[in-house]
């Protein structure tokens, strides 16, 4: 038997400082090397190269650099360089600026920035949202409300507020709303995508009202409570009695 989903009520939301960005020894190397060269033409990168190699074999005889990246990651960068100039017309310069491989890591850097700044916004409205939802369920009202787009992973920061324990009320709203098409769900595409977003009791329970609806119009919502007790507790013979009931309507037809 499945066991229960069981439901507790929010605790404070922890409140945790953003994590500092890790520091990465063989990027600051490299970038190092890119302030040093820039300017500087075949010959000069040459020589710069011999004294990194020339580094690198001393400190190879201390242990307690074996485990340094850093290094290593200046010397790779140095013989790119040259490399690049070994294959540019004679008499180039470097410049970091028309090195494809920094303007690639450049272009890399601004993408993850706006998606890291685009999650931290989605992060900010799911939890403004979910303040909103746990308002109406303080309230008793959170029945009245209408599903808007991203309520399924609401439903997820509500579970983890409540430390891992399903909001019953919240589930049972959004198999209602998904039964009925209420809110958002009124779109083909959103009731299809919430197939993949919402748990097989939701679901099964969603399924399982909508089927109960069209067999009796006029069931309240107090008649049906015990589509969700059986979603919950067990969610596959919910699914499998309301595709029954499916069948027995389009066979009917």
């Amino acid at each position: 038997m499945t066991t229960p989903w069981r439901t507790a009520r929010r605790s404070p939301t922890p409140r945790v400082a953003a994590p500092r960005e890790l520091v990465d020894p063989a990027r600051i190397g490299r970038r190092v090397v890119r302030r040093r060269a820039k300017g500087m033409d075949a010959g000069a990168i040459a020589a710069a190269l011999e004294d990194a190699r020339f580094d690198a074999r001393q400190d190879s005889r201390f242990e307690d650099l074996s485990d340094d990246v850093r290094g290593p990651a200046e010397l790779a960068e140095w013989e790119r360089i040259e490399q690049l100039l070994a294959a540019a017309p004679a008499g180039t310069l470097y410049d970091p600026d028309t090195d494809p491989v920094v303007r690639a890591e450049l272009e890399a850097d601004a993408a993850a920035a706006a998606a890291h700044e685009a999650d931290l916004r989605e992060a900010a409205r799911i939890a403004a949202r979910a303040d909103e939802l746990q308002a109406l369920r303080d309230l008793g009202t959170l029945d009245q409300a209408e599903p808007t787009e991203g309520d399924e992973a609401v439903r997820d920061e509500l579970t983890r507020r409540a430390g891992g324990y399903v909001p019953a009320d919240v589930d049972a709203w959004l198999a209602h709303a998904l039964a009925a098409h209420r809110g958002h769900y009124r779109d083909p595409a959103a009731r299809e995508e919430a197939a993949g977003l919402l748990t097989p009791p939701v679901l099964a329970h969603a399924a399982l009202l909508a089927e109960l609806a069209r067999l009796v119009p006029d069931a309240d919502v107090d008649q049906l409570a015990f589509a969700g007790r059986l979603a919950t507790t067990e969610p596959e013979a919910a699914g499998s009695l309301a595709a029954l009931l499916a069948r027995a309507r389009s066979d009917q037809s």
